[in-house]
């Protein structure tokens, strides 16, 4: 369910265009590509284009749009490079031929979409890249708002009709709300159903977006149900996931990261050893994602805390990772997901106390197949669980596959999947690090007990402290309180 602010009042695709149309210092360029120029469409319809339209136009034949917007890696047409080479261009041309003489108080704008639908073969398929370069005055530099799209509606014309309207959506909110990033966010729904688009991608980015963090962003798209899963990479730029994930082998290790101690870095890098020596695993083709659900980053009160989610990620992106933001509770789901990007090999790294409840069955009772169903779901793809044993405390006895309590009724499908080796113990692991859990550590930090510093890998814990993460309070500031 899409969250919408009850205050937005939702304008039509017409009156949208309309005002635009008659604002005298609004003119740009449209260039679509794959589905029809259906977003200039409401713009013409609308009256009065020629005011803003200084050109529209679909290079739709690869020749002509290779030869116009130059040819793309892989000679790709449906990616985020031929966007922005098209967003390029356009612009270009419009700073190129329109002297500022002529219009002193323009604000010059490109809008731009290279999009796929879907096919006979494959009828869900359809995806696409939508994109708008816009000045926020007329002798401003330009700021870039970028979407990509997924199609769900098996209709052609319904998915036009659908991208016709988000692009008018986006378009008129960059040109009326540029200083209201959420407002953009909140208006691209409007008179679209997220049951026919789903937006896994935005970027924003421009000096009018300065202060705008795009992990937030992504956040915001689960949040607002916009989309199920997002990614963004060690540079926290946002990921579009096929992109990050077509045909790859895909390692993923679920937490609450809150924050990431030496537990967690010694299951990733004894996972990572045991996943790369895998027959179907090409270690030069791997992704390692650390995955957030949107239910571990919920406070007590059921609110995302923004800073916290920032936190959690500054730490991550800092060792290198990629984050994935997703909200699958359940892990067949969450393969599921993956399972579109690829059929590769995939692992997942869990501790033994997360398999315990892989294995309950009141996790499924809202399927028709029950937990048959969703083990169905895992494990008919290429998957192998890695599991990771747990200790409550050094005097306690380690558990592991072996020794986990398994419902007696349940006990041939465990065999089973351990028999098969779907099902992989952990063997190298660090026994002193066991004990360890992100919930005592946070407590720790935020009590300004000492102590916690060793609990967390190296670097880990200044990068806490430089940048007062996670409640952090130096001991004078404490005192001085």
């Amino acid at each position: 369910m899409i969250q919408q602010d009850p205050q937005h009042v939702a304008l039509s695709p017409a009156q949208k265009a309309r005002r635009i149309n008659t604002n005298p210092d609004l003119y740009g360029t449209f260039a679509e590509i794959g589905v029809g120029q259906e977003t200039v469409r409401h713009f013409f319809r609308a009256g009065g284009a020629s005011q803003t339209i200084a050109k529209a136009m679909s290079a739709y034949d690869k020749d002509f749009s290779n030869a116009i917007y130059g040819a793309e890696p892989g000679n790709r047409f449906v990616c985020e490079s031929r966007l922005m080479n098209m967003l390029g261009h356009e612009y270009g041309l419009i700073t190129e031929r329109l002297s500022r003489k002529d219009h002193p108080t323009k604000k010059f704008f490109t809008f731009a979409n290279t999009i796929a639908g879907s096919s006979f073969e494959r009828p869900h398929s359809g995806h696409g890249w939508i994109g708008v370069r816009f000045q926020t005055g007329p002798d401003q530099p330009t700021n870039d708002v970028i979407l990509h799209v997924r199609l769900h509606d098996p209709d052609i014309s319904l998915q036009q009709e659908s991208v016709g309207v988000m692009g008018v959506n986006l378009l008129y909110s960059c040109l009326m709300h540029h200083d209201q990033p959420d407002l953009i966010m909140t208006a691209l729904f409007d008179n679209v159903s997220r049951h026919v688009v789903e937006v896994d991608m935005i970027q924003m980015n421009g000096p009018e977006f300065a202060q705008v963090d795009n992990r937030l962003l992504s956040l915001q798209l689960v949040k607002r149900g916009y989309t199920d899963a997002v990614l963004f990479g060690p540079d926290g730029h946002n990921l579009q996931a096929s992109a990050a994930l077509y045909k790859k082998n895909i390692l993923a290790i679920r937490g609450s990261f809150r924050p990431v101690t030496k537990v967690n870095i010694d299951m990733i890098m004894n996972g990572y050893n045991m996943f790369i020596k895998e027959q179907r695993v090409d270690r030069q083709n791997l992704q390692v994602l650390f995955e957030i659900t949107l239910n571990n980053l919920r406070s007590d009160t059921g609110d995302v805390d923004e800073k916290d989610f920032i936190d959690r990620a500054d730490i991550l992106c800092s060792l290198g990772q990629t984050v994935l933001i997703s909200n699958y509770q359940e892990y067949y789901k969450l393969v599921e997901y993956f399972s579109r990007y690829t059929k590769a090999r995939m692992g997942l790294i869990m501790g033994v106390n997360n398999l315990i409840d892989v294995f309950d069955e009141k996790y499924y009772r809202h399927l028709n197949g029950g937990m048959l169903e969703a083990f169905g779901i895992l494990f008919t793809r290429d998957l192998k669980i890695y599991i990771y044993p747990s200790r409550a405390s050094e005097e306690e006895e380690i558990m592991t596959t072996a020794s986990m309590p398994v419902h007696p009724r349940l006990r041939p499908l465990y065999d089973y999947l351990l028999f098969n080796k779907r099902l992989v113990d952990i063997g190298t692991f660090d026994p002193h690090v066991l004990h360890i859990f992100s919930k005592q550590v946070l407590d720790l930090i935020r009590s300004g007990q000492p102590g916690w510093e060793a609990l967390v890998p190296p670097y880990v814990d200044n990068m806490i402290k430089d940048n007062k993460l996670f409640g952090y309070t130096p001991a004078k500031d404490k005192a001085k309180a």
